[in-house]
């Protein structure tokens, strides 16, 4: 089917009612800094928010300063708004005299050795994810593990896939037509994510000491202590985040599930030069990263959107997609907004359910390798040039403005949006496509140009005008009240957690060098298929 015809399909009544099953989830992270001087918290994760390993709701990402924020599926865009803002409100009350910093770009850092690694405990599972980021910060210095972003976890009912797949008469099983749904979703997204790179990306600038010592092709803010992309988005996508050469040989097919599982299980066996120099054990004989592959693990790979299955304890996400499919999506690809509280605000979150919602309707050619590099070209050209009005990008091998393509994909998006308002009986989904089109019409709209217009109205460096807008930010949080009922569930989540956790090193059995051995086991096995 195409875009039209699916389109019909959905405008079906009992058809579109089905879209009221859709779930969506987030993953907010923020980095804890020091409210007196705003750099980075030198502190553990704090007792009195839980164990980082096993809480549900509440963990640290690449640093022990780095916290991540992540809801339940939920049945509507204000329910997952609810819940981020009592799981940040709860932690924000926890934190005595430190805060969460407001962008995707981290605050003022020292040297790697000030910028603490995150800790699990003893385990064999908490002692792999230290491992893993102390090879992430080998691999790529330490600093890119302070960088903060947003997750946007997406899924459709199952009665709205059986109905797409009987209006297809395709003959596949349920999870094998939903697998490919998803990926043909994914390859649309990636072609068209640069979209809300413009749109919503809010990192064009960065503290200096985040380039210290690294080149970079950014220029310099007046007030001497800040670089910025004059006309950038979101830095946090570009070569100053998770990018390495060796990591340009990998080229990542969406075409199918089995050559994705393919390439990244053919990254994480294939040993790299640089890596093995870098050797897997340190002068002393201890351990300083998981392998010396391409990648580590799957997650190495940074990826502007992925397919998710939920794993079961020490099962790789790579065995999870291979062994059950496709379950849901994750958007990576989004920066923390520093004009909201929560990093993220309503608007957002409705925009981009109706952009994949478009996605998912839109035909969906297979992606060839010329077109793969194509998309990784126009994501740095948005990335530093995003709001120039004469940028141009490649589609299908040819020249477009970034105008007319947006304008394109504004009026399928504006159509998505129209189906989702019908089923949850709103109007916010088009709105908030009203909302970006003006944003499009007028890039100082967009936060990347309003932050920068902050930085040079106010006269501020990029650290002191977001150190600022924290503290602003924590006031507030601090200043409003969890329910009763509220409260006494994360209460229980915080005590259930420590205690999960040290039942779970009391019962650790067998040695880490065997837990390693049994995890890559399944990356090898995968990998002979």
């Amino acid at each position: 089917m195409n875009f039209d015809q699916r389109l019909e399909l959905l405008q079906q009544p009992e058809i579109n009612a089905l879209l009221l099953s859709t779930l969506r989830g987030l993953e907010r992270e923020a980095l804890r800094v020091n409210a007196s001087n705003g750099k980075l918290a030198q502190t553990a994760h704090p007792a009195a928010i839980g164990s980082a390993l096993t809480h549900p709701q509440i963990t640290t990402d690449y640093s022990e300063a780095l916290l991540e924020f992540i809801t339940d599926p939920q049945p509507s865009i204000p329910a997952v708004m609810r819940q981020l803002e009592d799981t940040v409100v709860y932690v924000v009350q926890r934190l005595g005299d430190e805060v969460l910093w407001a962008n995707s770009m981290p605050c003022q850092l020292g040297p790697d050795s000030e910028i603490p690694l995150a800790q699990y405990g003893s385990s064999h599972t908490g002692r792999m994810k230290t491992l893993y980021r102390e090879g992430l910060g080998l691999r790529y210095g330490r600093a890119m593990q302070c960088i903060a972003g947003i997750h946007f976890n997406f899924s459709l009912p199952d009665s709205l896939w059986a109905r797409l797949r009987d209006q297809d008469l395709s003959p596949l099983t349920l999870q094998d037509y939903k697998t490919r749904g998803y990926m043909s979703l994914i390859r649309n997204f990636r072609r068209q994510f640069w979209l809300l790179l413009y749109l919503m990306g809010a990192a064009p600038a960065i503290c200096k000491s985040f380039v210290r010592d690294r080149p970079h092709k950014l220029s310099p803010c007046a007030d001497g202590h800040s670089l910025c992309a004059l006309l950038g988005t979101s830095l946090r996508m570009g070569n100053l985040g998770y990018q390495s050469s060796a990591q340009d040989a990998i080229v990542v097919c969406y075409n199918e599930l089995g050559s994705y599982i393919g390439e990244l299980c053919k990254a994480i066996l294939t040993p790299a030069y640089a890596y093995e120099a870098l050797g897997l054990r340190d002068a002393e004989g201890r351990c300083q990263q998981l392998n010396t592959g391409l990648l580590q693990i799957e997650n190495e790979f940074y990826s502007t959107i992925r397919p998710k299955q939920t794993t079961r304890r020490g099962e790789t996400q790579l065995r999870a997609l291979a062994e059950r499919g496709v379950e849901y999506i994750e958007v990576r690809c989004l920066d923390l907004n520093p004009f909201a509280d929560l990093g993220i605000d309503p608007e957002q979150l409705y925009f981009v359910e109706a952009f994949l919602l478009a996605c998912l309707l839109e035909e969906s050619p297979q992606t060839t390798t010329e077109e793969y590099r194509d998309m990784q070209a126009n994501q740095a050209a948005v990335v530093y040039r995003g709001r120039d009005p004469q940028l141009q990008l490649k589609r299908f091998g040819r020249s477009v403005s970034l105008s007319d393509w947006a304008a394109q994909i504004m009026r399928r998006v504006g159509l998505a949006a129209e189906q989702l308002d019908r089923a949850m009986d709103t109007q916010e989904y088009s709105r908030s496509v009203a909302s970006m089109q003006q944003r499009l019409l007028d890039s100082s709209l967009t936060p990347s140009a309003r932050l920068l217009a902050s930085l040079e109205r106010e006269q501020l460096s990029y650290q002191r005008w977001m150190m600022a807008r924290s503290l602003d930010i924590s006031q507030r949080l601090r200043e409003r009240t969890l329910d009763a009922e509220t409260s006494a569930l994360l209460n229980r989540l915080t005590r259930r957690s420590l205690e999960d956790q040290r039942q779970l090193e009391a019962a650790q059995t067998g040695s880490f060098d065997d837990y390693l051995a049994a995890y890559y086991q399944q990356y090898l096995k995968l990998g002979r298929r």
